[in-house]
């Protein structure tokens, strides 16, 4: 380092050069981490943690629960994640008997593979479990997504202290409560912030639509029967679990039966996770009429990992469910509606306790309703064809994109730490106070 060196060149050195030591140090001894993901979207965030370590060091020994792309990452998987992704409080009651059996599974195996590390990812109910049990043994344990403690049962924070030695929170929003009670937290932003394709909002949408199609066989079946003869295209999204898709996806079909009443040129692309996903949405979708079916295609792309978001972008709008597909949207600037519904038991019980009024990310970070959402009896087929009708509608479409734009910018500006670093500093100052 020269004299003539700027102070921005002399900090950029500076983290250089920790970063290389903190790399360094960490090589010294192996490292087994056991790592959990209970559902799809875990497992994207899952495989995004576990290649920035594997970028850091080559002989990580990953042990735990994964879907496909963690196991892409090195993971081999104890069990499929399916057997964790229940949805709803009702749901997992019925299914309580296994997730024991599971946990004991997994700390099994945790055990005789002597791990370093535990990072849940997702799934607070399961994970903080097996973190509570973890930790005392001297494992340093990571809980990857806050719980929701921000909306609803603050007093859930000494559990979370109790399980955990840091909490990875995907939005700045979810820092406070943990300032309040003194437990290492970091805002570490979500994957999709850095993953998203960034040329899928530089190209112009018909040539997004063109390549879509273009890759696609099913999709080019679909569309040479239409011709030209299509007004709209919108996307689908019930949700990547059974219970989702059967709640959700029929309350959709109503609203898109009536939609096809006022213009029968719209069309409807529904992308898949994967090829059993495919198969129940279709069976869904094949007890409707002719001409619903004619309007919707079904597709399920195994070659292109990112097929959802493509088919996000090259739509005009998105009708989807709650959850991370919101926040892909909202990265991807397109307009939304969003259609869910839970048990009625489990809706009743989670609306006295939940103390937020929104349950769209995009809102949730607006402080505000940019997104239209229809909740349980909100969800009938004529309200979401009154809403999409609406959206459609230039002004209106408009209006959202703005927002929508305004809340991804201040997410990005909110959301600049590493989750690997993250937690890699966080173990090194716990070592250094044991020491």
């Amino acid at each position: 380092m020269t004299d003539s060196a700027t102070p921005d060149q002399y900090h950029n050195f500076i983290d250089q050069t920790q970063s290389e030591i903190r790399s360094a140090e960490l090589q010294t001894v192996p490292l087994v981490i056991g790592i959990v993901a209970g559902e799809v979207s875990g497992d994207s965030l899952g495989a995004d943690f576990m290649q920035q370590m594997n970028n850091l060091r080559g002989d990580i020994v990953w042990v735990g629960v994964g879907g496909t792309k963690m196991q892409a990452q090195g993971l081999q998987s104890i069990f499929p994640l399916e057997r964790l992704a229940v949805m709803g409080l009702v749901e997992v009651m019925a299914q309580l008997p296994d997730l024991l059996k599971a946990r004991r599974e997994l700390l099994s195996a945790f055990k005789a593979a002597d791990i370093d590390w535990f990072i849940g990812i997702d799934a607070p109910d399961f994970n903080l479990r097996v973190a509570k049990k973890l930790k005392p043994q001297g494992v340093f344990c990571v809980q990857y997504v806050s719980p929701s403690i921000w909306a609803w049962r603050e007093s859930r924070i000494h559990n979370i202290k109790a399980a955990t030695d840091l909490v990875l929170c995907l939005f700045p929003f979810e820092l406070s409560v943990y300032e309040r009670h003194n437990h290492p937290a970091i805002c570490v932003g979500h994957p999709l912030l850095r993953t998203i394709d960034q040329t899928l909002l530089e190209t112009p949408i018909n040539q997004r639509r063109s390549e879509l199609v273009w890759h696609n066989d099913g999709l080019q079946q679909f569309f040479i029967e239409r011709f030209d003869d299509v007004s709209q295209l919108i996307c689908v999204m019930p949700g990547s679990r059974r219970g989702e898709i059967t709640a959700i996806l029929p309350l959709m079909l109503d609203g898109i039966q009536k939609l096809i009443l006022l213009d029968p040129k719209l069309c409807f692309i529904i992308p898949t996770v994967d090829q059993n996903h495919q198969y129940i949405v279709q069976d869904v979708i094949d007890q409707r009429s002719e001409q619903l079916r004619a309007a919707i295609v079904v597709v399920y792309d195994v070659s292109q990992p990112a097929f959802s978001q493509q088919a996000m972008a090259a739509s005009d709008i998105v009708m989807l469910a709650s959850g991370t597909a919101t926040l892909e949207a909202m990265l991807l600037e397109r307009p939304m509606v969003v259609v869910y519904q839970l048990n009625k038991l489990t809706y009743q019980i989670a609306k006295r306790l939940v103390k937020v009024p929104y349950v769209a990310l995009p809102n949730i970070l607006a402080n505000t309703a940019i997104v239209p959402e229809l909740i349980q009896e909100q969800a009938s087929g004529d309200n979401i064809c009154r809403t999409v009708m609406r959206l459609l509608q230039p002004r209106a479409y408009a209006e959202q994109l703005k927002d929508l734009v305004a809340t991804k910018y201040l997410l990005q500006q909110q959301s600049n730490h590493d989750p690997a670093n993250s937690v890699i500093e966080q173990w090194f100052i716990q070592e250094k106070h044991r020491i």
